[in-house]
């Protein structure tokens, strides 16, 4: 719920247990609240219901599907999870002060005080519920999704920069949730679905008309974004990444194609591809009638499109081409993929009846995003930028961007996550051995995972031993990697970016690659003077 109900609000409040003593003005008010507080009715139609235990004629004050943000009157979604299912937790959530259990098997001997209720898949029924309960936010914004292995963070920063004008437009996303009125952390790229429809009812109330949002493979497959309606829905690429949970890059991709066929529930007005993209090329010939398909790239084919493109260090200019007209531009980000994520926020705008000559004016105010090719400067005779990279294709496309531009030596700080694929380890080594002169491989995020275990997967990936040095603190990898660099040299820390912690087996500590840079350059500094 993200703070959309707090322990004050007065529906929650009406739920608390009270002493049996209370005045007749604070019964009135208690019932008066009751009347007006949603039903277990309003959130499901009995043809979604398999079994029920107990009354659907009750209020409830919330949908939960952690047991942990239980309040009094919640209605709680035991669901099923690859680690736990959330059919343990229904004591503790009962306990917490639930009323209604939705699940996908009734028990044996359910309290009387709680309505049960069986339905056939606890997530799709959460989505559902979630609409109803929220009052169908995405129906009343133009909500643009933004799906591939990489860019959609960039891509969804900028859409709303295009966007943003005399009417608010939300963002939910990897770094932070800006719903309008506040911004907060993100704490996951595509939350649960109960969260998504809970901070779009916040936009919609502060007055958003627009919401752009990054989805991710996961949020498709486990239903998070199920009956969302979509304005469009954007695709940039697909390469290698999360094939510990999909097992397959086919099955990636099927995954993927969700969003644009309508297999989620509801297909998008608009479907913008990327045509550059072998499996881009592929979705478009799987849209379905009645949506409209807007292609954008390099490609000669593509509705919105780049010629022309010349990349330097500090910009990159290229004449954009649409149907409606030409012109050209040029944009603060640099490399070749960051056209391409400057086209499919061009083409989404696009597609949503806005004119890129007027919001392309406003393309050197975009202040880039956290954490994505961010240079930092400190006064160094040396360039150095901290990027997210953390997938093969992501570290070569960054890498060869900075080769191409860099007149000394590139070097990179780079490491694989732990408990995550382990096949795209070596793939990673290859790529960065391919285009930098020197790497200090590292620990990224360990999780529970060995970081010896990690090296050795990493180091099957190595052709050339002279090129690499294995370092397991990341600071100090950082602290060799600045040493080491030499007027006109390029230095990437890859693999975090906006990350502000790094992950072990039983704790987060703080941890900034930015952060880092700065304070290390700082005290070298003062050492050398």
């Amino acid at each position: 719920m993200i703070g959309y109900l707090t322990q004050n609000y007065p529906l929650i409040h009406a739920f608390t247990p009270r002493p049996a003593r209370r005045t007749r003005q604070e019964t009135l008010v208690r019932n008066r609240v009751f009347k007006m507080a949603p039903k277990i009715t309003d959130c499901f139609p009995e043809d979604e219901i398999i079994a029920v235990k107990g009354s659907l004629d009750r209020p409830i004050s919330g949908l939960v599907m952690d047991s942990r943000r239980v309040v009094p009157g919640t209605m709680f979604f035991a669901l099923p999870g690859r680690r736990t299912d959330g059919a343990g937790f229904v004591d503790e959530a009962i306990a917490r002060g639930a009323v209604a259990i939705v699940t996908h098997k009734l028990p044996t001997a359910a309290p009387t005080k709680v309505t049960f209720i069986q339905v056939a898949d606890p997530r799709a029924a959460l989505a559902r519920a979630a609409q109803r309960y929220y009052r169908f936010p995405d129906r009343e914004m133009g909500v643009i999704g933004v799906t591939g292995t990489n860019g959609k963070t960039t891509v969804t920063h900028l859409i709303k920069h295009f966007l943003n004008g005399d009417q608010k437009v939300g963002l939910l996303g990897t770094i932070s949730y800006d719903l309008g009125a506040r911004t907060v952390p993100s704490f996951r790229t595509t939350p649960e679905s109960v969260d998504i429809l809970g901070m779009m009812a916040q936009m919609r109330d502060a007055g958003c008309k627009q919401a752009v949002m990054e989805v991710s493979s996961h949020g498709i497959d486990q239903q998070r974004v199920r009956g969302l309606q979509f304005a469009a829905a954007v695709f940039t690429n697909l390469t290698r990444d999360h094939l510990d949970y999909h097992q397959t890059l086919e099955s990636y991709f099927e995954v993927k194609s969700r969003l644009f066929t309508g297999a989620t529930g509801s297909a998008p007005k608009a479907a913008v591809i990327n045509l550059d993209d072998p499996y881009g090329e592929r979705l478009t010939g799987m849209i379905p009638a009645g949506v409209k398909l807007v292609t954008f790239g390099e490609h000669p084919r593509a509705m919105v499109r780049a010629e022309q493109v010349v990349l330097g260090f500090k910009n990159s200019t290229f004449r954009l081409v649409w149907p409606d007209g030409a012109m050209a531009v040029d944009s603060p980000l640099i490399g070749r993929y960051n056209v391409s994520n400057l086209l499919a926020a061009v083409a989404a705008a696009w597609s949503q009846g806005r004119d890129p000559v007027v919001f392309l004016a406003k393309l050197r105010a975009f202040k880039g995003v956290p954490g994505r090719m961010e240079r930092i400067e400190e006064g160094q005779p040396f360039n150095v930028l901290v990027d997210y990279a953390h997938t093969d294709d992501a570290l070569r496309n960054a890498l060869g961007m900075l080769r191409a531009i860099t007149p000394g030596r590139l070097l990179v700080v780079f490491g694989c996550g732990g408990n995550r694929d382990r096949a795209k380890r070596p793939l990673m080594v290859r790529a960065v051995e391919e285009s930098a002169d020197f790497a200090f491989a590292t620990a990224d995020n360990p999780r529970g995972e060995p970081l010896a275990q990690i090296f050795a997967d990493m180091k099957t990936g190595v052709t050339a031993p002279d090129k690499f040095t294995w370092i397991d603190d990341r600071r100090r990898a950082i602290s060799l990697a600045l040493d080491a660099c030499r007027p006109g040299d390029c230095l990437l820390v890859a693999g975090k970016g906006h990350e502000s912690y790094q992950e072990f087996a039983d704790t987060v500590s703080p941890f900034d690659d930015r952060q880092v840079v700065r304070e290390l350059i700082g005290i070298k500094a003062l050492k050398s003077g």
